[in-house]
């Protein structure tokens, strides 16, 4: 087994972000992280601290790496609804084919476990939300400058579902609900919001 000088800290986190993705952190024990990594025990403990502090390290590059860049995409495009479509279309084929198909989101399988309650978990989820909610008021604002949105949506309330909506494509997909279905769903939900419904692409 390599020692704590024998291996890249930053390879080890991308084999535990994927196991814990994949599995989730509470049918994840350390053998299973020694045996991914093929970095001993007391390695891991001396660079990384216990399987916690891995779970809540691999999150945050989770977010950070993952989910930050697609959320930035969005923030900054211009083109309103079009680009939330978008957005999800990206989302609907990230969960259900792939590499990672039907793992779901490690943050919102975080939101759906029991360490949403750990103390240093949470701000990773607020933060996480806060972005997601942030870069769908973004687009809406923008929606509603080209004049795309009824008449009467409010924005704060609108970004909400659609962050809302986010989740659940990543719940159900891991549930192995159809591309088709989740596709579905974000029409009805868009097509909801827009003065012009037919020319969301």
């Amino acid at each position: 087994m390599p020692d704590v000088k024998h291996f890249d800290p930053e390879v080890v986190l991308d084999s535990v972000e994927e196991l814990f993705w994949r599995r989730g952190v509470s049918t994840t024990g350390v053998q299973d992280i020694v045996t991914a990594t093929g970095v001993n025990r007391s390695s891991l403990y001396a660079t990384f601290g216990g399987k916690r502090e891995l779970y809540v390290a691999a999150l945050r590059r989770y977010a950070d790496r993952r989910s930050g860049p697609v959320l930035r995409l969005l923030a900054e495009d211009g083109r309103g609804l079009p680009a939330i479509a978008e957005f999800f279309r990206g989302l609907i084929e990230a969960r259900c084919s792939g590499a990672h198909a039907r793992w779901g989101c490690m943050v919102t399988n975080a939101h759906a476990g029991a360490e949403n309650d750990d103390p240093d978990v949470r701000p990773v989820l607020h933060e996480h939300h806060d972005r997601l909610r942030g870069a769908m008021c973004a687009a809406l604002e923008r929606a509603r400058a080209a004049g795309d949105l009824r008449p009467g949506v409010v924005l704060a309330t609108s970004a909400d579902v659609l962050a809302t909506l986010a989740y659940g494509v990543n719940l159900r997909s891991r549930a192995g609900a159809t591309p088709e279905a989740l596709g579905e769903t974000v029409t009805a939900v868009l097509a909801s919001l827009a003065t012009r419904p037919e020319e969301i692409r």
